[in-house]
């Protein structure tokens, strides 16, 4: 049995690789540029793009099981191609938001998440919540003046462990019972940014400082720091982060990560503890 692991350098997808291969399971491992991939030995490396389909047939070649990291402008011909070539289930990496997104949106999570399933593969969905993965974009700060500077300091999310994330995966393509399932699921803890960031200094063992911003202070240092970003993209992420200040939890509490995997979901520290040495 065949797995091909796509976005296979990315944050999950490493993560996805390390969880095959501790089952003992053989991986084909899909990147753009094999020779920076830096994968562990005994994964079969190849050379591919999912926006440029044509260049995942070598890959998907005798290949049984797909994970797919969800690029919209080509799922469904990426989906076509991965039933032609044999494939028999695909587990998609999708988001806790995907339900928001409107019917006819085809640019999102939907897009893909509707080309499976109009499939006639095995599907798995995963949908995670915020990943705790994306402090690491603060770790230059950190290093550098053991600061954060954010706005909306009391917002709450569940950070979520890319390898919670890849046991889902995992066990949802190597197990029986995942077939057409929708997994939703965020990290144990309810925390706000200003604990989040706490919990960082304590992996750390240093004091990092969080500087609250304001939301217009906040759009002025990301459009500076992010030169030709979509300034509709800032805006929907200050809306999202002062939603979650007073409103609903995003991602309630769930039992679905040991529902699935058999154990109990990482909690911030120890994601904030696997990750320290990005933030010394």
């Amino acid at each position: 049995m065949t797995i091909l692991v796509t976005g296979a350098t990315g944050r999950v997808g490493r993560a996805v690789v390390t969880a095959l291969l501790r089952a003992g399971r053989p991986v084909r491992a899909l990147t753009r540029a094999p020779v920076t991939a830096d994968l562990p030995e005994g994964v079969a490396v190849y050379q591919g793009d999912l926006e440029d389909p044509a260049s995942l047939a070598a890959a998907l070649e005798g290949a049984d099981l797909l994970y797919l990291f969800p690029v919209p402008s080509t799922a469904r011909e990426v989906v076509a191609m991965a039933e032609r070539a044999g494939v028999r289930r695909a587990v998609v990496l999708s988001g806790a938001l995907a339900d928001e997104e409107s019917a006819d949106d085809e640019d999102g999570y939907g897009a893909v998440e509707r080309a499976v399933q109009a499939s006639g593969l095995d599907w798995t969905i995963v949908r995670p919540g915020e990943f705790a993965g994306n402090w690491l974009d603060y770790a230059p700060d950190v290093r550098a003046r053991r600061e954060v500077r954010r706005p909306f300091g009391n917002a709450v999310s569940r950070p979520t462990h890319e390898a919670d994330v890849a046991d889902v995966v995992a066990a949802s393509l190597l197990g029986e019972g995942h077939s057409g399932q929708v997994y939703t699921f965020g990290g144990p803890e309810a925390l706000t940014v200003a604990e989040q960031v706490r919990r960082i200094g304590a992996a750390i063992g240093a004091e990092v400082r969080f500087v609250e911003l304001t939301p217009e202070q906040a759009r002025m240092e990301w459009y500076d720091l992010d030169q030709g970003v979509d300034h509709d993209v800032i805006d929907w992420l200050l809306d999202m982060y002062g939603a979650s200040v007073d409103g609903p939890e995003t991602v309630p509490p769930s039992d679905t990560v040991e529902r699935v995997t058999g154990s109990p979901p990482r909690d911030f520290a120890q994601w904030a503890a696997d990750h320290a040495d990005d933030f010394r």
